[in-house]
């Protein structure tokens, strides 16, 4: 017997079982979304590649880039957000405006387990404000969303990247990995990117040194008022920096029961100059983002 063709590494069939169960989880989330005023919109898998890049940082290598036959450089999407920053500048929607959004993203980085170069995100932002309730909405949606789909045992993790400011880059990415790595890891690598010991132990110092912003104390406030904080529901980890470039002020990642070293099931936080890349004129917004397949790994029995 002829055997069929593989799947490309990192690309994978998904058989009726496991496509019911992802359609049923998404019909969850959606309708806990929709319940807080967000509204679905679509954008094409395919973007100009010029549109994506100079937003992700290092991790712009893992974009999926290509020329068409008619020349034009061309780019699968790597996240819905940029996409989604490209569209508010295009159509100007009345603000704020509140969308979620669930497709395919690709990243040409290495599988390994619950992670693929095709996945399927669950993304919603809040776009055109800058007050703090709209970042405790984010938060307070994430949770619920996940609750909908019976997975109980989760925490929020908060930090704010103002408590970066003045610290390189990939400074920052490398300490971001400092509860997989720890300390001793994260020093390796910056010494692996040409850092000396004395540049090292500044940095070190600095990062290790207890910080709560004033916007992390106002959304502790805010989230009071919502329950959010007696049910242990959300923490301060000051180790939390996101790795994208595009975030601007408070981040967020969801564990569950508050392993610092587990995965995440989804990761958001505010991001106020993206949509001005586009638009030329600022524009805040603050989202959040599922991986569909952690969500999955994550359902009880």
């Amino acid at each position: 017997m002829q055997k069929a063709p593989p799947t490309p590494k990192g690309f994978r069939d998904i058989k009726p079982d496991l496509a019911k169960k992802r359609r049923d989880v998404i019909g969850k989330i959606i309708d806990v979304l929709e319940e807080f005023g967000f509204v679905p919109i679509e954008t094409p898998t395919i973007e100009f590649a010029e549109t994506l890049k100079g937003k992700y940082g290092e991790e712009e290598r893992l974009i999926y880039e290509f020329t068409d036959r008619g020349g034009r450089n061309l780019a699968l999407r790597y996240d819905l957000t940029v996409p989604l920053a490209r569209y508010v500048a295009t159509y100007n929607p009345p603000l704020p405006f509140r969308r979620y959004q669930i497709g395919q993203v690709f990243r040409g980085e290495n599988p390994q387990h619950g992670r693929y170069r095709e996945f399927t995100q669950v993304d919603f932002d809040i776009v055109g404000s800058q007050d703090l309730a709209e970042d405790a909405k984010i938060i307070t949606a994430a949770i619920r969303s996940a609750q909908s789909v019976s997975i109980n045992k989760i925490v929020m993790a908060v930090n704010d990247r103002v408590n970066f400011e003045g610290i390189p880059p990939d400074v920052i990415r490398a300490y971001d990995k400092i509860h997989k790595i720890e300390q001793a890891g994260v020093e390796k690598e910056l010494r692996a990117k040409k850092y000396t010991q004395d540049q090292i132990d500044g940095y070190m110092k600095q990062l290790l040194t207890p910080r709560r912003s004033a916007n992390y104390e106002k959304l502790v406030e805010l989230l009071r008022k919502q329950n959010m904080l007696e049910n242990h529901e959300f923490f301060l980890d000051e180790s939390l920096a996101r790795g994208l470039d595009y975030y601007t002020g408070l981040i967020f990642e969801l564990k569950i029961g508050g392993d610092l070293k587990a995965p995440s099931l989804g990761a958001g936080g505010r991001y106020d100059n993206l949509i001005g890349m586009f638009s030329k004129k600022e524009t805040p917004a603050v989202g959040f983002s599922f991986g569909l397949d952690r969500l999955i790994e994550a359902l009880p029995g």
